[in-house]
């Protein structure tokens, strides 16, 4: 049962990550208009958070390293499906789609939650929930502007799909508690796991790979190409991740999932506030129909508030029948 202490703990994780997780569209944009490609940009972003989380990981592992190896499986799921393959998914999306058409698909992960929730663990939404969904999704496609210059492409509605694959994987694999890993340590071995399959997909030249060491320009300044880099490892993946875990931990994949939209809200108020890219009324109206819709999605889980667990089972072990 989730008591109302462990509920609010969740709740501020689940806003801090969606916050740092929503910087990462500044600190990119400033280092792709300096010359980097998203693929390079996000690598980099990985690679560098996994390696700032080694220490602390090791450090928790001591005398624990069973738990590596019990949680293979959810770790190889976590760094293949939820980073890496949603990273490239996305890339290869956003190539054939406009930005919101894309970014619509992969958050559509957060509908393919409840559903897995609801035919693995017998969680059926109630319709308050039901409800909060729908209003919810609305709200993201008002946010995201979808309509005005939207692009479709099969493959593109494809490779979008697939993102929400990934997305949804990091809120289920997340959501597993029972002889899991710590937050912390899931949150290094999938960024380990992402930065290998993302290093790999760029060598072979299955996404563009484009550095540069020229200033950048961020919140109207120009910096270091140090900054938007050490921001997007340290507080848009090793900070947001881990917190992120953390939280699905405490509220379950399906609450998670949709708080996790506030990331879109998260990243609009930052454009606006460093890029001066100043929201439209339509994205206004559309960021309060999205809390609104994560206020009816928690108001249905309220009665029946149970953390899912174990839906990765560990390497060695066999899925069950759905």
């Amino acid at each position: 049962m989730l008591d109302r202490r462990t509920g609010s703990t969740g709740l501020l994780l689940a806003l801090a990550s969606a916050a740092a997780f929503g910087t990462s569209g500044v600190f990119a944009t400033g280092l792709m208009d300096a010359g980097w490609s998203a693929a390079a940009a996000v690598t980099v972003r990985v690679g560098l958070a996994a390696l700032v989380l080694t220490v602390p990981a090791v450090l928790q592992l001591r005398g624990r390293w069973h738990l590596l190896r019990e949680n293979a499986g959810a770790v190889l799921a976590f760094g293949v499906l939820a980073v890496a393959g949603c990273q490239l998914t996305y890339f290869l999306a956003v190539s054939r789609l406009s930005v919101g058409v894309a970014l619509l698909l992969e958050y559509s992960g957060v509908v393919l939650v409840v559903l897995w929730t609801w035919l693995r663990h017998g969680q059926r939404p109630s319709p308050v929930t039901a409800a909060g969904v729908v209003v919810a999704v609305v709200g993201l496609v008002l946010v995201l502007d979808v309509v005005r210059g939207a692009q479709i492409d099969a493959l593109g509605v494809v490779y979008g799909l697939m993102a929400a694959v990934g997305l949804a994987v990091y809120f289920i694999v997340s959501a597993r508690s029972d002889g899991a890993l710590p937050p912390l340590v899931s949150a290094w071995g999938g960024l380990g796991v992402g930065a290998v399959v993302l290093g790999v997909a760029a060598a072979v030249g299955l996404v563009p790979w484009h550095t540069a060491t020229a200033d950048v320009e961020l919140a109207g300044s120009p910096t270091s190409w140090l900054v938007p880099v050490l921001g997007l490892a340290l507080v848009a993946a090793a900070f947001a991740y881990a917190s992120g875990v953390a939280a699905i931990r405490r509220l379950g994949s399906r609450l998670s999932s949709f708080i996790g939209l506030t990331e879109v809200l998260f990243a609009v108020l930052f454009a606006a506030l460093l890029l001066g890219q100043e929201p439209g009324v339509v994205q206004l109206v559309g960021g309060v129909v999205v809390l609104a819709g994560i206020v009816l999605v928690r108001a249905g889980d309220r009665p029946a508030a149970v953390v899912d667990v174990d839906p990765v089972p560990a390497v060695g072990t066999r899925l069950p029948a759905v």
